[in-house]
């Protein structure tokens, strides 16, 4: 666990993002449980739910200008239309851990996943631009993908979802992640009960 765990008596500030469109019989949310679980056995943690299956806005015109505008002169229409944007970046900066839930649909990740990630990939907020390339700003966290497919082989050649969000954690300074993978559960029946041993032989 990175060096942002390491906090002794206090509680870990934990960012848990559920992306199925699944309310109940969803695996990443039954595994997600299973992991903060096995979490809090040694450590105390302060959750926080961000459940972006309930939806998310898209960007739009209005978001992109507000977005290249500069923040000192952003006019209220502008800080209005970056308001979501800027509470997601929140609960993410917060966190000294990030917990996603990220079911595999038609090989890559939900649209709605996808649109959170669109709020919080922002420059001058989450990374920077320097004369060496793109620089994240959020390093010294830990996160956790949970991720789950009926069919596709989890890390495969096919397997868009998994390797985009390590892609885009690192681009914003999140290095340390581990994958807890249920993959392909329409030809293996055991494949949610191999991850939940996954999760038990995380060390804490």
């Amino acid at each position: 666990m990175s060096d942002a765990s390491q906090k002794g008596d206090k509680a870990l500030k934990v960012l848990r993002v559920d992306s199925s469109a699944r309310a109940e019989n969803s695996t990443t949310r039954k595994l997600t449980e299973s992991l903060l679980s096995h979490l809090s056995e040694s450590h105390d943690l302060d959750i926080t739910l961000r459940n972006v299956a309930e939806g998310l806005p898209f960007v739009s015109p209005d978001w992109v200008g507000a977005n290249f505008t500069d923040p000192a002169e952003r006019n209220a229409e502008q800080k209005k239309a970056l308001a979501q944007s800027d509470a997601l970046i929140a609960e993410v900066r917060a966190a000294d851990i990030l917990v996603i839930g990220v079911p595999v649909y038609n090989f890559g990740v939900p649209a709605a996943l996808k649109a959170w990630i669109d709020m919080i990939a922002r420059a001058r907020e989450t990374f920077k631009y320097t004369e060496n390339g793109p620089v994240g700003l959020l390093s010294g966290k830990k996160a956790y993908l949970v991720v789950a497919s009926g069919v596709t082989e989890v890390e495969s050649g096919i397997d868009y979802a998994t390797p985009y969000m390590k892609h885009v954690l690192g681009f914003i300074g999140v290095t340390d992640v581990t994958v807890i993978a249920a993959g392909q559960q329409m030809m293996d029946e055991k494949a949610s009960e191999k991850a939940e041993k996954s999760i038990e032989a995380l060390a804490a």
